[in-house]
């Protein structure tokens, strides 16, 4: 059963025949009192149901408006008191900031058992869903999708859509083994320095923290020289993804000292690790999955940390390169 205080029943027969969608297991209830859409899951005794959204319902009983603290508190409480007591799976749609949080007061995260983000940039087509909080298993998977005329189709390999339209010999551009959750990931970073015109370099960071770009940009400032205090550094992530991982540091830095000596890294090569203050590759967590996302991708070769390679067993095609700090990592690619 979809319980919709959104949108009319009209509204949403078109976009059900847009997306071709003819069940006759599917019910549909347009109705934002909570005392009639608990008369109709006492009725129908559904197995299933979505509430789009819990802050266009409304409880008689509660005097303050529709999506209020006190409103949402005694409409979630009544939807889950109903649904567990039926063993109804049950889907909760909250809206959210322009910041991509739940509105209002979080006493709704507080109340459910798991919540869900569909994660996305404005203009592209990829959407990510994320696990924030769940009391039955991990919140460190996700799922990546994109938006199509039939609705949201599953990505299977989201790393070769990430890194397709790579092209060859591009400076600032680099490709680093991620990971989100126990699911490897590549991504393509692209860095461009450019002089300033300015006294205060600009720096600009798409899809990391900017903290880290800047701390990482005073890592090769003062372990290998380069002067980058008089250019701008911009940083983005292909595809609109954002990922907070530190295994992303020496990507970042290759790919920065790549566009300032305007050198190119060879196309086969994948880069893992983590930069410490003092410009030491530190190791890097479920270092096999990573390399064997590159191998499967067909990269000949990858940077990893000195540190994680001591432990790897010979069972890989891709040759494997340890590096011990940036210093090493810049000779390898001739970017000292």
């Amino acid at each position: 059963m979809y319980v919709s205080g959104e949108e009319s029943a009209e509204q949403i027969k078109l976009r059900a025949d847009r997306l071709n969608i003819h069940n006759e297991n599917l019910l549909f209830l347009s109705e934002t009192d909570i005392d009639n859409v608990e008369n109709a899951l006492e009725k129908e005794n559904p197995d299933f149901v979505i509430i789009d959204s819990v802050q266009t319902m409304y409880s008689e009983e509660i005097t303050s408006a529709p999506g209020s603290v006190s409103q949402v508190r005694e409409i979630t409480a009544r939807i889950m008191k109903m649904c567990k007591q039926k063993q109804i799976t049950t889907i909760i749609i909250g809206h959210v900031t322009k910041d991509g949080n739940i509105a209002g007061p979080r006493v709704l995260e507080h109340m459910v058992d798991t919540v869900l983000y569909l994660e996305g940039e404005r203009y592209f087509s990829y959407r990510i869903l994320r696990g924030v909080k769940n009391r039955f298993g991990s919140t460190n998977e996700i799922g990546m999708f994109e938006m199509q005329n039939e609705g949201l189709v599953e990505i299977v390999d989201p790393s070769s859509v990430l890194i397709s339209e790579r092209e060859e010999g591009t400076t600032g551009s680099v490709i680093v083994a991620s990971l989100e959750g126990t699911r490897p990931i590549l991504l393509e970073l692209q860095a461009l320095a450019t002089p300033t015109v300015f006294g205060l370099p600009r720096r600009t960071a798409g899809g990391i923290d900017y903290n880290r770009l800047v701390l990482l940009i005073a890592v090769l400032e003062k372990r290998a020289g380069m002067a980058l205090s008089s250019q701008d550094v911009y940083l983005n992530i292909v595809g609109g993804m954002r990922v907070n991982e530190p295994a992303l540091d020496l990507g970042i830095i290759l790919a920065v000292a790549s566009t300032y000596k305007n050198k190119s890294i060879p196309e086969t090569i994948a880069v893992i690790g983590e930069v410490g203050l003092t410009g030491e590759v530190r190791s890097v967590n479920m270092i096999e999955k990573r390399i064997k996302e590159a191998e499967k991708l067909g990269y000949k070769k990858i940077l990893i940390p000195e540190s994680n390679k001591k432990s790897l067993k010979d069972v890989y095609k891709l040759d494997i390169i340890g590096v011990k700090n940036v210093i090493d990592a810049l000779c390898y690619l001739n970017l000292k």
